[in-house]
């Protein structure tokens, strides 16, 4: 297959610039020229014509045709005006058309050629006229030469060559291409500039280019779940892509706006400001917590614009909490594994001293707990989820000697398939862990897990023997950050945790025991109301 041809960009500019100037200059070089010429033979014209009318009011010539010889007295006087306006030549005859006076004296006396005498002669006119005479084609003056009494007596004819009139039309048309040759290379060396400007402009890039790059960048921009903003020297949206839309909720048209009257907060002025590039700056925007990063766009050390990209806080914060449980349940798992170890340590050391009683009594006594716990965990729990959490959460409390009991009435069916492992892991893992805290300064270390579905709710419900929950940290104990224990990193479980029964449209309830300790309840709805409404909608339009 053939190639196409490349043509740069600057090559189009000079070339359009240069056909249009030379199209331009070529039609007014030759409107110009036509009126040149035609100025220039009608100036010439009337040049002829003027001399001639001079001469034939000269006095002396009038006196010079009453004498017996006139050429004595006139040829000097033509020769000497004809030197003086450039004519070619100026000759005076009779109303016979004998000359008095010719250039060439040998033509004195003889009849003149052209055959244009008669208005001037017969009439009297005074007028311009072309002729072929005896020097060749001629521009010529006429004008009747009259006594005193106002009779004709002869005619004066000024001429100029056409030849000459050409030459001198030649040179007037020559300056006119000499100025329309330099209007043209100016013309081609501003096209020049200006194509290389606007390359300067564009990066050097050539216009294919330039579709090119607005493609990729366009499936770039949709396909990357970051929002990215970017705005101008003076703060207007030049750009938004299709997640940005999404995070923010902005359903209008956002193109050429302030920045501020879309999201008032996203402290892009300071970079345009300062130019310093701001990395993982967390915010709120449009009520969504975000994590931002601001760049500046500079061109040649100058701060034309800023761009910012953002992705929501959620997502991350989801990824990041699932990793923390699924991290705390192995470390559960772990310290089960550990507590088992121990006991079997126990155990291999009485029959190692032939304790065979007490080995029988001691494996009785666990087996009993066991499967008082295995019989509700395995067969009124029956959601496989929540059963990894319990049995993790035993393993712990078995190592830091609190009991955990799992209610008797207990009785949990599967979860819904909305409800996910890593929502399970961040409600009840920091409940029970929280509960482990609170009960390990306490004389007695108990905790009792209770899970239910009866009814619309799915209800989990998680006692301790701790010191409880004072009064004026009741309502503070959900916010993100507050804390009652020392350490750093402290303040984010429970945060975490009513933040996912948010999600699940769920609600905690916090109460105090009479005898010490707390009690949380979790109700989560079996359905989703939306989802529910939805639905039904729905299945009122199929019908």
């Amino acid at each position: 297959m053939s190639k196409s041809i490349s043509v740069s960009l600057q090559t189009k500019i000079v070339t359009l610039i240069t056909t249009l100037l030379l199209f331009v200059i070529l039609i007014l070089t030759v409107f110009y020229g036509y009126i040149e010429s035609d100025n220039t033979e009608k100036h010439i014209g009337q040049l002829a014509k003027q001399v001639a009318t001079t001469i034939s009011l000269m006095p002396s010539v009038k006196d010079a045709f009453t004498l017996e010889n006139p050429s004595t007295v006139i040829q000097p006087i033509t020769k000497k005006i004809s030197e003086e306006v450039g004519a070619e030549f100026i000759v005076v005859g009779n109303t016979d058309s004998i000359r008095y006076s010719h250039p060439d004296e040998k033509k004195i006396g003889k009849k003149m050629v052209g055959g244009d005498n008669d208005l001037a002669l017969k009439k009297g006119k005074y007028y311009i006229s072309e002729a072929v005479g005896s020097l060749g084609p001629s521009i010529r003056g006429k004008a009747p030469i009259f006594n005193d009494n106002g009779e004709i007596i002869g005619i004066v004819s000024v001429g100029f060559l056409e030849a000459v009139v050409n030459r001198v039309i030649g040179k007037r048309l020559f300056k006119i291409c000499m100025i329309s040759l330099a209007v043209l290379l100016l013309g081609i060396l501003g096209g020049v500039l200006l194509a290389r400007n606007i390359r300067k402009d564009i990066l050097g890039l050539e216009p294919h280019e330039i579709a090119s790059l607005y493609r990729e960048r366009s499936a770039i921009l949709q396909t990357v779940k970051e929002g990215i903003v970017a705005v101008d020297a003076k703060g207007y949206i030049t750009m938004m892509n299709g997640s940005a839309r999404r995070i923010l909720d902005i359903e209008n048209e956002s193109l050429h706006i302030p920045i501020e009257a879309i999201v008032p907060n996203t402290k892009m002025h300071r970079v345009l400001e300062t130019g310093i590039q701001e990395n993982d700056k967390e915010m709120v925007l449009n009520e969504k917590n975000v994590i931002v990063n601001r760049i500046p766009i500079m061109n040649k050390d100058k701060i034309v614009g800023v761009v910012a990209s953002f992705r929501d806080k959620t997502e991350i914060k989801a990824m990041l909490d699932t990793l923390t449980e699924v991290r705390k349940y192995s470390e559960d798992l772990r310290a089960q594994t550990h507590e088992f170890a121990n006991k079997l340590y126990v155990l291999s050391g009485m029959l190692q001293l032939k304790q065979f009683d007490e080995a029988l009594s001691f494996i009785q006594s666990e087996a009993a707990i066991h499967k008082n716990q295995n019989q509700i965990l395995f067969q009124q729990i029956v959601d496989h989820k929540i059963q990894a959490i319990l049995i993790g959460k035993m393993g712990k409390a078995s190592e830091m000697k609190v009991k955990f009991t799992i209610d008797q009435s207990s009785e949990l069916q599967p979860l819904p398939t909305r409800i996910g492992l890593s929502q399970l892991i961040s409600i009840l893992g920091n409940i029970i862990d929280n509960a482990f805290e609170a009960v390990s300064n306490s004389m007695k270390k108990e905790i009792t897990f209770f899970a239910t579905d009866v009814g619309n709710d799915i209800v989990f419900e998680i006692v301790d023997t701790g010191c409880g929950i004072r009064v004026e940290a009741m309502n503070q104990i959900f916010q993100k950050g507050y804390t009652t224990k020392t350490g750093k990193k402290r303040g984010y479980g429970l945060s975490i945790v009513k933040e996912v029964v948010d999600e699940l449209h769920g609600t905690i309830e916090i109460q105090e025991k009479k005898c010490g300790g707390t009690i949380f309840s979790i109700f989560i709805p079996k359905h989703n109301k939306y989802e529910e409404d939805l639905h039904d909608q729905c299945n009122h339009f199929r019908r």
